[in-house]
Protein backbone atom coordinates (compact mmCIF):
# COMPACT_ATOMS: atom_id res chain seq x y z
CA UNK A 1 0.00 0.00 0.00
CA UNK A 2 1.56 3.61 -0.65
CA UNK A 3 2.05 5.12 2.09
CA UNK A 4 0.02 8.24 2.77
CA UNK A 5 -0.10 10.26 5.90
CA UNK A 6 -1.83 13.78 7.17
CA UNK A 7 1.39 15.49 7.54
CA UNK A 8 2.84 14.76 3.68
CA UNK A 9 -0.05 17.74 3.02
CA UNK A 10 2.06 20.45 4.49
CA UNK A 11 5.18 19.17 3.15
CA UNK A 12 7.57 21.72 0.89
CA UNK A 13 6.90 21.79 -2.40
CA UNK A 14 8.94 19.44 -4.10
CA UNK A 15 9.71 16.92 -1.05
CA UNK A 16 8.72 13.37 -1.50
CA UNK A 17 6.79 11.36 0.81
CA UNK A 18 9.03 8.57 0.39
CA UNK A 19 12.82 8.51 -0.43
CA UNK A 20 14.53 5.28 -2.41
CA UNK A 21 17.00 5.01 -0.15
CA UNK A 22 20.71 4.21 -1.75
CA UNK A 23 22.22 1.94 0.04
CA UNK A 24 25.82 3.68 0.65
CA UNK A 25 27.82 2.38 3.88
CA UNK A 26 29.27 5.30 5.19
CA UNK A 27 32.57 4.79 3.41
CA UNK A 28 31.16 4.58 0.45
CA UNK A 29 28.81 8.39 0.73
CA UNK A 30 33.28 9.64 1.09
CA UNK A 31 33.86 8.30 -2.01
CA UNK A 32 31.10 9.44 -4.09
CA UNK A 33 32.26 12.73 -2.50
CA UNK A 34 35.80 12.40 -3.65
CA UNK A 35 35.08 11.28 -6.65
CA UNK A 36 32.47 13.88 -7.90
CA UNK A 37 33.92 16.85 -5.92
CA UNK A 38 37.15 16.34 -5.33
CA UNK A 39 38.39 19.49 -4.68
CA UNK A 40 35.23 21.17 -2.91
CA UNK A 41 35.65 22.12 0.47
CA UNK A 42 35.07 19.48 3.56
CA UNK A 43 36.13 20.62 6.65
CA UNK A 44 36.98 23.93 7.96
CA UNK A 45 38.92 23.86 11.25
CA UNK A 46 39.89 27.29 12.85
CA UNK A 47 40.66 28.73 9.15
CA UNK A 48 41.99 25.47 8.02
CA UNK A 49 40.86 24.15 5.11
CA UNK A 50 40.57 20.30 3.81
CA UNK A 51 39.58 19.43 0.78
CA UNK A 52 37.71 15.87 0.09
CA UNK A 53 40.66 14.78 -1.70
CA UNK A 54 42.59 15.76 1.24
CA UNK A 55 40.35 14.27 3.84
CA UNK A 56 40.10 10.94 1.95
CA UNK A 57 44.15 10.62 1.97
CA UNK A 58 44.34 11.17 5.51
CA UNK A 59 41.26 8.85 5.81
CA UNK A 60 43.27 6.15 4.10
CA UNK A 61 45.94 7.16 6.27
CA UNK A 62 44.94 6.67 9.31
CA UNK A 63 42.83 3.54 8.20
CA UNK A 64 46.48 1.76 7.48
CA UNK A 65 47.64 3.11 11.11
CA UNK A 66 44.47 1.43 12.89
CA UNK A 67 44.86 -1.82 10.73
CA UNK A 68 48.73 -2.22 11.42
CA UNK A 69 47.70 -1.40 15.39
CA UNK A 70 45.24 -4.84 15.06
CA UNK A 71 41.96 -3.23 14.93
CA UNK A 72 39.58 -5.60 12.53
CA UNK A 73 36.56 -5.43 11.45
CA UNK A 74 33.54 -5.61 13.67
CA UNK A 75 36.49 -4.31 16.67
CA UNK A 76 34.88 -1.55 19.10
CA UNK A 77 37.19 2.02 18.82
CA UNK A 78 36.74 4.66 21.64
CA UNK A 79 36.88 8.57 20.82
CA UNK A 80 36.80 11.05 23.44
CA UNK A 81 36.92 14.13 21.21
CA UNK A 82 35.26 17.75 20.58
CA UNK A 83 35.01 18.84 17.01
CA UNK A 84 37.88 18.81 15.43
CA UNK A 85 39.21 17.16 11.87
CA UNK A 86 40.65 13.97 13.62
CA UNK A 87 37.27 12.74 15.27
CA UNK A 88 35.71 13.08 11.33
CA UNK A 89 39.24 11.16 10.24
CA UNK A 90 39.36 8.61 13.02
CA UNK A 91 35.33 8.01 12.31
CA UNK A 92 35.62 7.24 8.64
CA UNK A 93 38.68 5.44 8.67
CA UNK A 94 37.28 3.21 11.11
CA UNK A 95 34.19 2.37 9.25
CA UNK A 96 36.37 1.95 6.22
CA UNK A 97 37.98 -1.13 7.86
CA UNK A 98 34.54 -2.03 9.33
CA UNK A 99 34.97 -1.38 12.47
CA UNK A 100 32.86 0.43 15.17
CA UNK A 101 33.08 3.94 16.71
CA UNK A 102 31.88 4.03 19.95
CA UNK A 103 31.50 7.79 20.85
CA UNK A 104 32.12 9.67 24.52
CA UNK A 105 31.61 12.57 25.86
CA UNK A 106 34.46 14.60 27.01
CA UNK A 107 33.02 16.58 29.67
CA UNK A 108 32.55 12.57 31.64
CA UNK A 109 34.03 12.06 34.77
CA UNK A 110 36.40 9.09 35.09
CA UNK A 111 33.72 7.29 36.83
CA UNK A 112 31.28 7.71 33.62
CA UNK A 113 33.83 7.19 31.39
CA UNK A 114 35.41 3.82 32.86
CA UNK A 115 31.72 2.75 32.49
CA UNK A 116 30.90 3.96 29.31
CA UNK A 117 34.55 1.92 27.94
CA UNK A 118 33.83 -0.97 29.29
CA UNK A 119 29.97 -1.12 28.12
CA UNK A 120 31.35 -0.98 24.56
CA UNK A 121 33.95 -3.40 24.49
CA UNK A 122 36.57 -0.91 23.29
CA UNK A 123 40.27 -1.55 23.04
CA UNK A 124 41.62 1.49 21.19
CA UNK A 125 41.02 5.00 22.23
CA UNK A 126 41.60 7.88 20.68
CA UNK A 127 41.49 10.97 22.30
CA UNK A 128 42.32 14.76 23.43
CA UNK A 129 45.40 14.88 24.79
CA UNK A 130 44.38 17.27 27.55
CA UNK A 131 42.27 13.96 28.82
CA UNK A 132 44.92 11.59 28.47
CA UNK A 133 45.46 12.06 32.41
CA UNK A 134 42.19 11.02 32.89
CA UNK A 135 42.24 7.84 30.63
CA UNK A 136 45.68 6.96 32.16
CA UNK A 137 43.75 7.08 35.55
CA UNK A 138 41.11 4.21 34.63
CA UNK A 139 42.64 2.75 31.72
CA UNK A 140 43.93 -0.86 33.97
CA UNK A 141 40.16 -0.92 34.57
CA UNK A 142 39.05 -1.15 30.89
CA UNK A 143 39.69 -3.05 28.24
CA UNK A 144 41.85 0.08 26.57
CA UNK A 145 44.98 -1.38 25.28
CA UNK A 146 46.15 1.14 22.99
CA UNK A 147 45.42 5.19 23.08
CA UNK A 148 45.84 7.50 20.70
CA UNK A 149 46.02 11.18 21.57
CA UNK A 150 45.41 14.35 19.43
CA UNK A 151 46.35 18.18 20.37
CA UNK A 152 43.57 20.64 19.19
CA UNK A 153 45.71 22.68 16.95
CA UNK A 154 47.51 20.12 15.07
CA UNK A 155 45.59 21.25 12.03
CA UNK A 156 45.69 25.04 13.00
CA UNK A 157 46.91 26.90 9.63
CA UNK A 158 50.29 28.95 10.37
CA UNK A 159 50.86 31.53 12.10
CA UNK A 160 47.59 30.46 14.02
CA UNK A 161 49.48 27.17 15.21
CA UNK A 162 52.73 28.86 15.94
CA UNK A 163 50.86 31.34 18.28
CA UNK A 164 48.06 29.18 19.62
CA UNK A 165 50.49 27.67 22.73
CA UNK A 166 51.71 30.81 23.64
CA UNK A 167 48.26 31.80 23.78
CA UNK A 168 46.38 28.78 25.07
CA UNK A 169 49.59 26.84 27.09
CA UNK A 170 47.33 25.21 29.76
CA UNK A 171 45.61 23.42 26.10
CA UNK A 172 48.98 22.22 25.29
CA UNK A 173 50.80 18.91 26.74
CA UNK A 174 53.44 16.84 26.10
CA UNK A 175 53.11 12.79 27.09
CA UNK A 176 55.03 10.81 28.53
CA UNK A 177 56.27 8.02 25.69
CA UNK A 178 55.15 4.99 26.45
CA UNK A 179 53.76 1.51 25.61
CA UNK A 180 50.63 1.46 23.76
CA UNK A 181 50.47 4.89 23.44
CA UNK A 182 50.72 6.92 19.95
CA UNK A 183 50.63 10.12 18.28
CA UNK A 184 48.04 10.81 15.96
CA UNK A 185 49.75 13.25 13.72
CA UNK A 186 52.58 10.84 14.01
CA UNK A 187 50.60 7.94 12.52
CA UNK A 188 49.43 10.25 9.91
CA UNK A 189 53.20 11.23 9.11
CA UNK A 190 54.31 7.38 9.34
CA UNK A 191 51.33 6.33 6.73
CA UNK A 192 52.15 9.10 4.30
CA UNK A 193 54.76 7.57 2.71
CA UNK A 194 54.68 3.81 2.18
CA UNK A 195 51.23 2.96 2.19
CA UNK A 196 49.28 6.11 0.88
CA UNK A 197 48.79 4.83 -2.82
CA UNK A 198 46.90 1.78 -1.31
CA UNK A 199 43.19 2.20 -0.80
CA UNK A 200 42.09 0.75 1.78
CA UNK A 201 39.58 -1.98 0.66
CA UNK A 202 35.69 -1.00 2.53
CA UNK A 203 35.11 -4.18 4.53
CA UNK A 204 31.63 -2.47 5.75
CA UNK A 205 28.07 -3.64 5.09
CA UNK A 206 24.74 -1.79 4.78
CA UNK A 207 23.66 -3.88 7.81
CA UNK A 208 26.69 -3.58 10.00
CA UNK A 209 26.68 -1.57 13.21
CA UNK A 210 28.62 1.09 12.78
CA UNK A 211 28.39 3.54 15.50
CA UNK A 212 27.40 2.78 19.24
CA UNK A 213 26.17 6.02 20.54
CA UNK A 214 25.03 6.55 24.05
CA UNK A 215 21.63 7.29 25.51
CA UNK A 216 20.41 6.76 29.19
CA UNK A 217 18.00 5.29 30.57
CA UNK A 218 14.99 5.85 33.46
CA UNK A 219 16.86 3.88 35.73
CA UNK A 220 20.22 5.61 34.82
CA UNK A 221 22.13 2.98 33.47
CA UNK A 222 23.64 4.50 30.06
CA UNK A 223 22.95 2.15 26.83
CA UNK A 224 24.88 2.17 24.05
CA UNK A 225 22.38 2.68 20.59
CA UNK A 226 23.95 0.65 17.81
CA UNK A 227 23.51 2.57 14.82
CA UNK A 228 23.89 0.28 11.52
CA UNK A 229 25.23 1.88 8.00
CA UNK A 230 21.90 1.68 7.30
CA UNK A 231 20.82 3.85 9.87
CA UNK A 232 23.27 6.30 9.50
CA UNK A 233 22.88 6.62 5.42
CA UNK A 234 18.60 6.61 5.20
CA UNK A 235 18.48 9.68 7.66
CA UNK A 236 21.08 11.81 5.96
CA UNK A 237 19.07 11.12 2.92
CA UNK A 238 15.69 11.35 4.58
CA UNK A 239 16.85 15.19 5.97
CA UNK A 240 18.52 16.22 3.02
CA UNK A 241 15.17 15.79 1.20
CA UNK A 242 13.36 18.22 3.07
CA UNK A 243 15.29 20.83 1.06
CA UNK A 244 14.51 20.07 -2.83
CA UNK A 245 15.88 23.17 -3.91
CA UNK A 246 19.76 22.22 -2.72
CA UNK A 247 21.70 19.86 -4.55
CA UNK A 248 24.49 17.78 -3.54
CA UNK A 249 27.53 19.49 -4.76
CA UNK A 250 26.63 22.72 -4.08
CA UNK A 251 28.72 24.96 -2.30
CA UNK A 252 26.76 24.78 1.42
CA UNK A 253 28.69 25.54 4.86
CA UNK A 254 26.77 23.70 8.04
CA UNK A 255 28.33 25.40 11.13
CA UNK A 256 29.52 22.32 13.17
CA UNK A 257 28.01 23.26 16.71
CA UNK A 258 26.54 20.03 17.70
CA UNK A 259 29.34 17.96 19.06
CA UNK A 260 29.89 15.11 16.95
CA UNK A 261 29.84 12.43 19.86
CA UNK A 262 26.47 13.40 20.28
CA UNK A 263 24.02 11.39 17.73
CA UNK A 264 22.67 14.83 16.16
CA UNK A 265 26.33 16.00 15.74
CA UNK A 266 27.52 12.67 14.59
CA UNK A 267 24.52 12.84 11.63
CA UNK A 268 24.85 17.09 11.37
CA UNK A 269 27.96 18.44 12.05
CA UNK A 270 29.79 14.93 10.22
CA UNK A 271 27.80 12.67 7.93
CA UNK A 272 24.85 15.17 6.60
CA UNK A 273 27.62 17.45 4.88
CA UNK A 274 29.59 14.77 3.46
CA UNK A 275 26.36 13.05 1.97
CA UNK A 276 25.87 16.17 0.09
CA UNK A 277 29.70 16.78 -0.95
CA UNK A 278 29.31 20.30 1.84
CA UNK A 279 31.55 21.89 3.86
CA UNK A 280 31.35 21.91 7.76
CA UNK A 281 32.62 24.75 10.35
CA UNK A 282 33.81 22.25 13.02
CA UNK A 283 33.00 24.06 16.22
CA UNK A 284 35.69 22.88 18.70
CA UNK A 285 33.94 25.04 21.88
CA UNK A 286 30.48 26.28 20.76
CA UNK A 287 30.80 29.50 22.84
CA UNK A 288 28.93 32.93 21.77
CA UNK A 289 32.74 34.53 20.97
CA UNK A 290 34.08 31.46 18.34
CA UNK A 291 30.52 30.79 16.97
CA UNK A 292 29.81 34.74 16.25
CA UNK A 293 33.35 35.44 14.84
CA UNK A 294 33.28 31.98 13.02
CA UNK A 295 30.16 33.00 11.44
CA UNK A 296 31.44 36.37 10.47
CA UNK A 297 34.63 34.63 8.68
CA UNK A 298 33.07 31.61 7.31
CA UNK A 299 29.48 32.42 6.39
CA UNK A 300 27.62 29.24 6.86
CA UNK A 301 24.39 28.77 5.21
CA UNK A 302 22.83 26.82 7.91
CA UNK A 303 23.30 27.54 11.63
CA UNK A 304 22.21 24.72 14.29
CA UNK A 305 22.24 24.95 17.66
CA UNK A 306 20.94 23.56 21.60
CA UNK A 307 18.49 26.83 23.00
CA UNK A 308 21.35 27.59 25.46
CA UNK A 309 23.58 28.78 22.41
CA UNK A 310 21.16 31.12 20.79
CA UNK A 311 20.26 32.20 24.23
CA UNK A 312 23.88 33.18 24.54
CA UNK A 313 24.28 34.62 21.05
CA UNK A 314 21.69 37.14 21.88
CA UNK A 315 23.22 38.00 24.89
CA UNK A 316 26.48 38.96 22.24
CA UNK A 317 26.49 42.02 21.60
CA UNK A 318 28.58 41.16 18.13
CA UNK A 319 26.22 38.37 17.22
CA UNK A 320 23.35 40.89 17.34
CA UNK A 321 25.04 43.58 14.98
CA UNK A 322 25.94 40.56 12.56
CA UNK A 323 24.25 40.61 8.52
CA UNK A 324 23.31 36.83 8.17
CA UNK A 325 21.63 37.64 5.20
CA UNK A 326 23.96 34.90 4.03
CA UNK A 327 22.21 31.97 6.43
CA UNK A 328 19.61 30.35 4.46
CA UNK A 329 18.06 28.32 7.61
CA UNK A 330 18.26 27.76 11.38
CA UNK A 331 17.46 24.73 13.51
CA UNK A 332 16.69 23.80 17.17
CA UNK A 333 17.10 20.83 18.26
CA UNK A 334 17.74 18.70 21.77
CA UNK A 335 14.78 20.89 23.67
CA UNK A 336 12.43 23.48 22.94
CA UNK A 337 13.38 27.08 22.25
CA UNK A 338 11.16 29.49 24.18
CA UNK A 339 9.00 31.92 22.49
CA UNK A 340 10.99 35.06 23.89
CA UNK A 341 13.97 33.78 22.21
CA UNK A 342 11.96 32.80 18.82
CA UNK A 343 10.89 36.24 18.35
CA UNK A 344 14.19 37.98 19.46
CA UNK A 345 15.87 35.82 16.67
CA UNK A 346 12.48 36.83 14.03
CA UNK A 347 13.20 40.28 14.66
CA UNK A 348 17.03 40.74 15.01
CA UNK A 349 18.00 38.66 12.03
CA UNK A 350 14.71 37.51 10.29
CA UNK A 351 15.12 34.23 11.39
CA UNK A 352 12.95 31.07 11.19
CA UNK A 353 13.70 28.51 13.86
CA UNK A 354 13.34 24.99 12.34
CA UNK A 355 12.33 22.87 14.88
CA UNK A 356 14.19 19.16 14.93
CA UNK A 357 13.03 16.20 17.39
CA UNK A 358 14.17 12.59 16.97
CA UNK A 359 16.21 10.65 19.85
CA UNK A 360 19.90 8.89 19.81
CA UNK A 361 17.85 5.93 19.21
CA UNK A 362 16.34 7.09 15.66
CA UNK A 363 19.47 8.54 14.68
CA UNK A 364 18.32 11.88 16.31
CA UNK A 365 15.91 12.97 13.10
CA UNK A 366 12.44 12.25 13.09
CA UNK A 367 10.40 15.66 12.42
CA UNK A 368 11.25 19.08 11.40
CA UNK A 369 9.53 22.38 10.59
CA UNK A 370 8.54 22.29 6.99
CA UNK A 371 11.50 24.22 4.87
CA UNK A 372 9.97 27.36 3.75
CA UNK A 373 6.52 26.15 5.21
CA UNK A 374 3.67 26.53 7.79
CA UNK A 375 5.49 27.31 11.31
CA UNK A 376 3.65 26.51 14.30
CA UNK A 377 4.91 27.55 17.72
CA UNK A 378 5.32 25.07 20.07
CA UNK A 379 5.39 21.86 17.20
CA UNK A 380 8.62 19.92 16.62
CA UNK A 381 7.17 20.04 12.87
CA UNK A 382 6.36 17.21 10.98
CA UNK A 383 7.94 13.62 10.34
CA UNK A 384 10.42 13.52 7.66
CA UNK A 385 9.77 10.67 4.56
CA UNK A 386 10.06 7.93 5.46
CA UNK A 387 9.14 8.52 9.06
CA UNK A 388 5.98 7.10 10.66
CA UNK A 389 4.63 8.58 14.05
CA UNK A 390 1.70 8.02 15.97
CA UNK A 391 0.46 8.33 19.69
CA UNK A 392 -0.61 5.54 21.68
CA UNK A 393 -1.77 5.05 24.91
CA UNK A 394 -0.13 5.07 27.94
CA UNK A 395 -1.47 2.31 29.89
CA UNK A 396 -1.40 -0.31 26.84
CA UNK A 397 1.06 0.88 23.93
CA UNK A 398 -1.44 -0.66 21.78
CA UNK A 399 -3.84 1.88 21.24
CA UNK A 400 -3.79 4.48 18.15
CA UNK A 401 -4.87 8.24 19.41
CA UNK A 402 -6.70 10.18 17.79
CA UNK A 403 -5.70 13.63 16.67
CA UNK A 404 -5.21 15.71 20.01
CA UNK A 405 -5.09 13.18 22.43
CA UNK A 406 -1.87 12.60 24.57
CA UNK A 407 -0.06 9.51 24.69
CA UNK A 408 3.29 8.10 23.77
CA UNK A 409 5.09 9.01 20.78
CA UNK A 410 6.44 5.86 18.59
CA UNK A 411 8.48 6.35 15.38
CA UNK A 412 8.86 3.67 12.51
CA UNK A 413 11.19 4.15 9.98
CA UNK A 414 15.01 3.39 8.53
CA UNK A 415 16.57 5.43 11.41
CA UNK A 416 15.64 3.34 13.88
CA UNK A 417 18.35 1.78 15.58
CA UNK A 418 19.59 -2.20 15.55
CA UNK A 419 18.99 -2.15 18.92
CA UNK A 420 20.46 -1.20 22.75
CA UNK A 421 24.01 -3.25 22.57
CA UNK A 422 24.24 -6.31 24.77
CA UNK A 423 20.86 -5.45 26.46
CA UNK A 424 18.25 -7.43 24.45
CA UNK A 425 15.75 -6.94 27.26
CA UNK A 426 15.27 -3.57 26.68
CA UNK A 427 15.98 -3.92 23.08
CA UNK A 428 12.62 -5.54 23.14
CA UNK A 429 10.52 -3.17 25.63
CA UNK A 430 11.80 -0.23 23.32
CA UNK A 431 10.88 -1.66 19.59
CA UNK A 432 7.72 -3.71 19.20
CA UNK A 433 6.72 -4.66 15.42
CA UNK A 434 9.20 -2.09 14.17
CA UNK A 435 8.04 0.82 16.24
CA UNK A 436 10.53 2.84 18.50
CA UNK A 437 8.35 3.78 21.58
CA UNK A 438 10.32 7.15 23.00
CA UNK A 439 9.02 7.20 26.29
CA UNK A 440 7.89 10.94 25.46
CA UNK A 441 4.54 12.02 25.33
CA UNK A 442 3.18 14.20 22.97
CA UNK A 443 0.08 15.39 20.61
CA UNK A 444 -0.17 15.77 16.90
CA UNK A 445 -2.93 18.00 15.59
CA UNK A 446 -4.64 17.02 12.50
CA UNK A 447 -2.61 18.44 9.92
CA UNK A 448 0.61 16.19 11.45
CA UNK A 449 1.96 18.51 13.56
CA UNK A 450 3.55 17.06 16.49
CA UNK A 451 3.81 19.07 19.76
CA UNK A 452 5.91 17.43 22.96
CA UNK A 453 3.91 17.57 26.54
CA UNK A 454 5.59 15.55 28.76
CA UNK A 455 8.11 12.42 29.66
CA UNK A 456 7.42 9.33 30.34
CA UNK A 457 11.07 9.02 32.26
CA UNK A 458 12.02 11.60 34.62
CA UNK A 459 14.46 12.73 32.30
CA UNK A 460 15.93 16.06 32.58
CA UNK A 461 17.43 17.97 29.37
CA UNK A 462 19.81 20.54 30.49
CA UNK A 463 21.09 22.67 27.36
CA UNK A 464 20.79 20.05 25.39
CA UNK A 465 22.10 17.43 27.32
CA UNK A 466 20.33 14.63 28.09
CA UNK A 467 20.77 13.73 32.43
CA UNK A 468 19.30 11.02 34.52
CA UNK A 469 17.81 11.67 37.43
CA UNK A 470 18.65 8.31 39.59
CA UNK A 471 22.18 8.52 38.68
CA UNK A 472 22.33 12.27 40.47
CA UNK A 473 20.69 10.32 43.29
CA UNK A 474 22.71 7.51 43.43
CA UNK A 475 26.08 9.81 43.43
CA UNK A 476 24.04 12.12 46.20
CA UNK A 477 23.38 9.07 48.41
CA UNK A 478 26.79 8.06 48.34
CA UNK A 479 27.66 10.92 50.83
CA UNK A 480 27.76 9.60 54.43
CA UNK A 481 25.61 12.31 55.72
CA UNK A 482 22.76 11.95 52.84
CA UNK A 483 19.94 9.29 53.52
CA UNK A 484 17.68 9.71 50.58
CA UNK A 485 17.87 12.24 47.35
CA UNK A 486 15.71 12.83 44.65
CA UNK A 487 16.49 14.88 41.72
CA UNK A 488 14.31 17.11 39.17
CA UNK A 489 14.54 19.41 36.27
CA UNK A 490 12.97 22.58 37.16
CA UNK A 491 12.40 25.65 34.50
CA UNK A 492 15.30 27.96 33.44
CA UNK A 493 15.56 30.73 30.83
CA UNK A 494 18.47 29.78 29.65
CA UNK A 495 19.33 26.00 30.19
CA UNK A 496 15.53 24.88 29.26
CA UNK A 497 15.94 23.07 32.52
CA UNK A 498 18.38 22.87 35.48
CA UNK A 499 19.05 20.27 37.98
CA UNK A 500 17.15 20.31 41.29
CA UNK A 501 17.87 18.27 44.61
CA UNK A 502 15.76 17.14 47.57
CA UNK A 503 18.13 15.69 50.24
CA UNK A 504 17.17 14.34 53.37
CA UNK A 505 20.15 13.96 55.81
CA UNK A 506 20.99 11.46 58.21
CA UNK A 507 19.82 12.30 61.72
CA UNK A 508 21.51 15.01 63.24
CA UNK A 509 23.46 15.51 60.50
CA UNK A 510 24.38 18.95 58.86
CA UNK A 511 25.55 19.97 56.10
CA UNK A 512 25.11 23.05 53.48
CA UNK A 513 24.11 23.74 49.78
CA UNK A 514 27.49 24.06 48.74
CA UNK A 515 29.27 21.20 50.31
CA UNK A 516 26.64 19.50 48.32
CA UNK A 517 27.30 20.51 45.60
CA UNK A 518 31.15 20.07 45.96
CA UNK A 519 30.52 16.41 46.51
CA UNK A 520 28.47 15.92 43.79
CA UNK A 521 31.64 17.52 41.53
CA UNK A 522 33.71 14.69 42.09
CA UNK A 523 31.50 12.18 40.14
CA UNK A 524 29.43 13.83 37.85
CA UNK A 525 30.06 15.70 34.48
CA UNK A 526 30.24 19.61 35.14
CA UNK A 527 26.09 19.98 33.69
CA UNK A 528 24.80 16.78 35.63
CA UNK A 529 25.92 18.62 39.19
CA UNK A 530 23.01 20.08 40.88
CA UNK A 531 22.19 23.93 40.58
CA UNK A 532 20.13 24.12 43.97
CA UNK A 533 19.98 21.71 46.62
CA UNK A 534 16.56 21.96 49.11
CA UNK A 535 16.84 19.91 52.49
CA UNK A 536 13.55 18.52 53.70
CA UNK A 537 12.62 16.30 55.94
CA UNK A 538 11.21 13.60 54.39
CA UNK A 539 10.35 11.96 50.52
CA UNK A 540 6.98 11.37 49.17
CA UNK A 541 6.61 7.50 48.98
CA UNK A 542 3.97 5.00 47.78
CA UNK A 543 3.06 2.31 49.91
CA UNK A 544 5.79 0.28 48.82
CA UNK A 545 8.74 2.32 49.84
CA UNK A 546 9.15 4.02 46.15
CA UNK A 547 10.14 7.80 46.34
CA UNK A 548 7.37 9.73 44.61
CA UNK A 549 9.25 12.12 41.98
CA UNK A 550 6.38 13.43 40.27
CA UNK A 551 5.20 14.70 44.17
CA UNK A 552 8.71 16.55 44.87
CA UNK A 553 8.04 18.28 41.69
CA UNK A 554 4.59 19.09 42.56
CA UNK A 555 6.02 20.76 45.80
CA UNK A 556 8.20 22.26 43.89
CA UNK A 557 5.91 24.06 41.51
CA UNK A 558 3.55 25.00 44.67
CA UNK A 559 7.16 26.35 46.75
CA UNK A 560 8.15 28.51 43.18
CA UNK A 561 3.85 29.95 42.82
CA UNK A 562 3.97 30.92 46.62
CA UNK A 563 7.89 32.60 45.92
CA UNK A 564 6.57 34.59 42.87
Amino acid sequence: MKFERVWHNSYPVGTPKEVSIEKLTMPEVLDRAVLKFPQNPAVIYMGKTISYLELDLLVNRFANALIDLGVTPGDKVGMLLPNIPQAVIANFATHRIGGVTAMNNPLYTERELEYQLNDSDATVLITLDLLFPRVIKIQKNTKIKTIITCHINDFFPFPTKQLFPLVKKKMFRKDTPQEGTFSFMDLIKKYSKFKSDKKVENKASWEDTAALIYTGGTTGVSKGAELTHANLSSVVQQFSAWFPEIDFGDHERILGVYPIFHSAGYSVSQNLPIWNAWSVVLVPRPDPVVISDMLKKFKPTFLPGVPTIFVGLLNHKPFRALDLSFVKGYFGGAAPLSEDTLNQLRELHGAIINDVYGATENTAFATCTPWKGKVKIGTVGVPLPNTDIKIVDLETGTIELEPGKEGEICIKGPQVMKGYYKKTEETAAAIKDGWFYLGDIGTMDEEGYLTIVDRKSDMIIAGGFNIYPQEVDEVLMGHPKILEACTIGVLDAYRGETVKAYVVLMPEEKLSEEEVIAFCRKSLAAYKIPRSIAFIEELPKTAVGKILRREIRRIDEEQATKAS
